[in-house]
C-alpha cells in the first residue's frame, strides 16, 4: 500500500440551506480547496449567483459534524470526512445602504 497517495474524500452529502436541494458527491480530491469545492457545487446544486437586487452572492460551507463553517482556504483533505454533511449557506449582509 502506498502513502504517498493522496484517497478521495468520498459520500459528503451537501445541500442548500433549504434543504431542497440535495446531492452525495463521491471522489473528491483531498488537496482541494472548501472555496474550489463550494463554486463547484454551486452550479452541480444550481443555486442562485445573485441576489433579488442582482449583487454577487457569496456562499459558506457550514459542516454539520462540528457545527461550524468552513474556511474557503482549507483543503478538503483536513476538512471534511467520508460521510459528512455540508450546507451551502449564502452570505447575507445586514443592513443596507444608508442615505
Amino acid at each position: 500500500m502506498r502513502t504517498d497517495c493522496a484517497v478521495a474524500i468520498d459520500g459528503v452529502q451537501v445541500s442548500d440551506v433549504t434543504g431542497q436541494k440535495r446531492k452525495s458527491i463521491s471522489n473528491i480530491p483531498p488537496d482541494c480547496t472548501v472555496g474550489e469545492l463550494v463554486q463547484e457545487l454551486l452550479s452541480e446544486l444550481q443555486l442562485p449567483k445573485n441576489d433579488g437586487a442582482g449583487r454577487p452572492l457569496e456562499y459558506q460551507a457550514r459542516l454539520d459534524r462540528e457545527g461550524r463553517h468552513l474556511n474557503g482556504s482549507e483543503t478538503v483533505g483536513d476538512a471534511l470526512k467520508s460521510g459528512d454533511s455540508v450546507v451551502l449557506t449564502p452570505n447575507i449582509e445586514a443592513g443596507g445602504r444608508t442615505r
